[in-house]
């Protein structure tokens, strides 16, 4: 059952790429959906409120994902003692449930689930992106980019630091993948351009799929 990383910067296309995966049949593990869980459980809440303020945490309730994100991006750069210590509190939470979820997936799948597809905006950081077979990395025109993050309400300077975020470790972690199992879609055209993309990334993959542990290396490719 080959292990899909599902990567790219925020607004780039990653949850429609993992939809259209997911009508192929794969399983879907989903990084944002196990984070925002991990930020709704109570000793986080309490944790995040101690060491980063009460403003953080709406009063008897989850996290408030607006004010979490405007410390993270605000208005200018981002404070880093902030970020550093949110990121301190909700990353290993979110490692252990995503490499739970992994292991949930193979252990039920089965030849009935050929894939899983793991979709995790910082893959280069997460530990579970060591045992993937395929790295699919979803890139879109910055301008297109820039405009869906308008669209859902989000200043040029809010997603700021997650972007340098991923640039970063990203530039750090692609280095270990195998670059012969590394393929891009370009989501910046028409949803029928990128399901293409999708289509024949999906083919390959499913073609090539073998045990679990094979990964083979060798020159990389751009689909």
């Amino acid at each position: 059952m080959p292990l899909v990383g599902l990567t790219g910067m925020i607004g780039a296309g990653k949850s429609t790429v993992a939809a259209m995966f997911a009508a192929h049949g794969a399983r879907i593990v989903d990084a944002d959906r196990i984070a925002h869980a991990v930020l709704d459980e109570p000793a986080v809440r309490s944790a995040i409120a101690a060491r980063i303020g009460e403003a953080v945490v709406a009063a008897g309730g989850p996290v408030r994902r607006g004010v979490q994100a405007g410390r993270e991006g605000g208005t200018g750069p981002p404070p880093a003692a902030a970020l550093q210590a949110l990121e301190a509190i909700v990353h290993p939470r979110v490692g252990a449930r995503i490499e739970a979820a992994v292991e949930d997936a193979f252990g039920v799948g089965g030849d009935n689930d050929p894939v899983v597809v793991l979709d995790v905006p910082l893959l280069a950081q997460s530990g579970v992106a060591r045992r993937c077979h395929w790295v699919v990395i979803v890139e879109c025109a910055e301008a297109i980019r820039r405009g869906r993050l308008e669209a859902r309400g989000l200043s040029p300077s809010q997603p700021a630091a997650r972007e340098a975020a991923w640039r970063r470790r990203h530039d750090r972690g692609a280095a270990s993948w195998p670059p012969d199992r590394i393929r891009t879609v370009d989501s910046s055209g028409s949803l029928s351009y990128t399901r293409s993309q999708v289509d024949r990334i999906w083919s390959e993959i499913t073609a090539s799929a073998g045990p679990p542990d094979t990964v083979h290396h060798g020159s990389g490719g751009r689909v």
